[in-house]
């Protein structure tokens, strides 16, 4: 993808918006409901600016596809060593399904960077992307959405302390929305989010909820998040261990996934003391080669009616015939459609390579064969005849 895009969705209705006119979370929206791709820049070409007030963005620009090198990127490590470094190719989707309104978003940016106005002279892939799958209303999802990316750039330690600035930029971003939603309880709502960064080789995976990252590894899935669900024994004793509980697979009987930003409005579940309902993200790291294929992120819609195998399996066969991570999201959005998924449905793919996945020959295994103790009795007799 080009180097200077960020794709920033969030689907509701036909009508094409980039901001609200009463100065609340940006809501940019595609055309009918479906997955078009827009970015939000500022009058200077870069994403505006995370302010003490929401912030608007006041332009809307359809990215294009560039034409992509067929050569894998190498660069020398620091032992002089050649390493494989991927080549970032990304695309995205987003389906109201059955819903009556769209609260999923999500953001593609391939050079995190350039896209977010930071200097660096480094040849190295820096990428951000993420799914956020809202509930409860749109606004937690599309806040998080636009200031999630600022708060992990504008850190410090961004990018050599890659962990502790995810934590605090999941956090950061839930206080913030929390502020906003005092200033205006229209707002109020929640969401979980799923963000993907790759630096260099790492791929770092910061999830909260039930968004899911798979990572296609020769064919095989690796799943690099793991969903927070109330009933999950490891969520469980924590949320117990905060003063909750789990009623009927649902958090205090109310909110059915365990790990969320926003969602202040509901009594119990936060305060500032903490709660049973977190923002801390979990984390998961892997260092890519040249095994490594394509990512999918995923919203809980497309999970529910797909097993990460069986995603990383139709995704592949996709991407062979097409090798276009933008249609691949939206064949993988409309399969989950034809499944009856009876969700939002938003689906991020990141490609790792210029040319589609390859095709896998299995080896044929050596084969063992032997002769009972009647055959060979009955291949002697037979011998023995030839003597006479």
């Amino acid at each position: 993808m080009e180097g200077t895009r960020v794709i920033v969705n969030n689907a509701d209705d036909d009508r094409e918006k980039c901001s609200s006119g009463d100065g609340r979370p940006p809501i940019p929206d595609s055309l009918c409901g479906r997955g078009a791709y827009r970015h939000c820049l500022d009058s200077g070409g870069t994403p505006p600016l995370r302010t003490k007030v929401l912030v608007r963005h006041p332009s809307l620009v359809r990215s294009r596809v560039p034409d992509i090198s067929a050569e894998p990127r190498r660069f020398n490590g620091d032992d002089g060593v050649t390493e494989y470094v991927p080549l970032l190719r990304s695309g995205a989707w987003a389906d109201v399904g059955s819903r009556s309104s769209m609260e999923d978003a999500y953001v593609c940016a391939d050079n995190m960077m350039n896209d977010y106005g930071l200097n660096g002279s480094s040849d190295m892939p820096s990428a951000f992307y993420g799914v956020f799958d809202g509930h409860g209303g749109k606004h937690a999802a599309d806040f998080v959405c636009h200031n999630l990316p600022r708060f992990i750039v504008e850190d410090g330690d961004f990018p050599q302390d890659i962990d502790r600035v995810l934590s605090s930029a999941f956090l950061q971003t839930d206080a913030a929305f929390a502020e906003a939603c005092s200033t205006d309880e229209d707002l109020a709502s929640g969401t979980t989010a799923l963000a993907a960064l790759v630096i260099g080789r790492s791929l770092v995976v910061a999830n909260a909820g039930d968004c899911r990252a798979v990572l296609c590894r020769r064919g095989k899935a690796i799943e690099m998040s793991r969903d927070h669900k109330p009933v999950c024994l490891r969520e469980r004793l924590r949320i117990e261990a905060s003063g909750g509980h789990v009623y009927d697979g649902y958090l205090n009987g109310q909110l059915n996934v365990a790990r969320a930003l926003g969602d202040w409005h509901m009594e119990g579940l936060k305060g500032e003391d903490g709660g049973p309902l977190t923002a801390v993200p979990e984390l998961m790291t892997t260092k890519l080669t040249e095994e490594d294929e394509f990512l999918i992120i995923g919203c809980d819609g497309l999970w529910d009616v797909f097993m990460s195998q069986n995603a990383v399996d139709f995704a592949r066969r996709r991407l062979q015939e097409h090798n276009d991570p933008s249609m691949c999201s939206k064949d993988l959005v409309d399969e989950a459609l034809k499944r009856k998924s009876g969700d939002n449905l938003s689906v991020v793919v990141v490609c790792f390579h210029p040319e589609p996945p390859p095709n896998l020959v299995v080896p044929r295994g050596r084969v063992h064969r032997s002769i009972s103790a009647e055959g060979l009795k009955e291949l002697q007799g037979f011998l023995d005849d030839l003597d006479i």
